[in-house]
């Protein structure tokens, strides 16, 4: 039985993404572990079938984080029996590179965004340029790895020269759910509440939606966004919830009206991105508005499965989320072009890309 050993920096009990690999592996007979870092929010219950093991750390943020991490990762790894190390993006790759030059084990790259490129990075001039030698460095040694799309697939390529394969973060199927005609008109905002998502100019926007905007996440722009519900007077409209279990949010976003997926253009990985969110949105059933970038451009001329906007230009937003909200011919074709996508946009076609790679590779 092959072992692969996954490794991530955040909570494993809200990583829809990582149990959807962790179980298809799982199902075709590999020895699955997950290795995440146990929070607050942390449950010791995952109903997983596969392995999962988390890492406590006194600092839960900043650099102290990440180099304690590194080091109790490390540790870990070195201690656990062979297997194949998988390191999810550049702020696990440290501990996998040195453990897996040490014990002799193969390893991978899980790069599921291009972490140099972050707004949250690229804003902090020091902060980007550890993390950009500590890129230049890694990637090249990690030739073996998948990423999300063929977009920075090519950008790995042009910059370090590794051909990684396309796997990308699809949805499990789920059966639809009857809603009502008469059902009350609400916009749903759903994934991480962090710099770059557009939220400066998606509050002002809200301003000339009548209808409310849900937002369910949390992250480390959180503080801000719930400062300019209140600076634009939109407390009333804009409603912020607790963490829910991916299991409930997906019950919950059919019911939803539309979805948003906004980016700013500041930094490739934004520019470049393909949201877990937009693949959601999609399986749920509902239109979006989304970033008029490239990935989500060449989908939504395939499957019109939404509008595309300026995300900077809040008068744009809005227009375009009126648009689905009042226009009944528009939004129905969105509406059937999602129920089209969600028969090819699905892990249960997209898995066996997956199963195709670890079949490759540890052959």
């Amino acid at each position: 039985m092959k072992a692969i050993l996954f490794c991530v920096t955040n909570d494993l009990y809200f990583d829809r993404r990582m149990h959807k690999i962790c179980n298809t592996l799982y199902n075709a007979g590999y020895d699955v572990t997950l290795v995440g870092r146990k929070s607050k929010l942390s449950s010791e219950h995952t109903n997983s079938p596969f392995h999962c093991h988390r890492l406590f750390c006194f600092f839960n943020r900043g650099p102290l984080f990440y180099f304690e991490y590194q080091i109790r990762l490390f540790l870990f790894l070195m201690i656990h029996r062979r297997a194949m190390f998988c390191a999810i993006d550049l702020d696990t790759m440290p501990a996998v590179y040195l453990a897996s030059c040490l014990k002799s084990l193969p390893r991978i790259v899980d790069a599921h965004e291009l972490f140099t490129e972050q707004k949250e990075v690229i804003s902090r001039r020091w902060v980007h340029f550890i993390w950009l030698r500590a890129e230049k460095w890694l990637v090249p040694r990690f030739p073996h790895g998948y990423t999300v799309n063929k977009e920075l697939a090519e950008e790995f390529y042009r910059r370090y020269g590794v051909n990684y394969s396309i796997v990308r973060n699809v949805p499990v199927t789920t059966p639809l759910p009857a809603i009502e005609p008469d059902s009350q008109q609400w916009i749903i905002y759903q994934g991480a509440v962090n710099e770059g998502r557009s939220f400066e100019t998606l509050i002002p926007a809200m301003k000339k939606v009548s209808v409310p905007l849900h937002i369910y996440g949390k992250g480390n722009f959180l503080r801000q966004v719930k400062h300019l519900v209140e600076a634009h007077e939109l407390k009333e409209r804009v409603y912020f919830h607790a963490p829910v279990l991916p299991d409930q949010l997906v019950q919950i976003t059919p019911h939803a009206s539309i979805g948003i997926t906004l980016f700013e253009n500041k930094g490739l990985n934004q520019y470049w991105s393909l949201a877990n969110r937009f693949f959601d949105y999609i399986m749920a059933g509902i239109p979006q508005v989304c970033s008029d970038f490239p990935a989500y451009r060449n989908l939504l001329e395939q499957y019109p499965v939404g509008l595309a906007v300026d995300a900077a230009d809040p008068e744009a937003i809005a227009s375009a989320m009126n648009k689905l909200l009042t226009d009944d011919v528009v939004y129905e074709q969105c509406k059937t072009a999602c129920r089209e996508a969600r028969k090819e946009l699905n892990w249960e076609k997209e898995q066996e890309k997956l199963l195709d790679f670890y079949t490759k590779f540890s052959s």
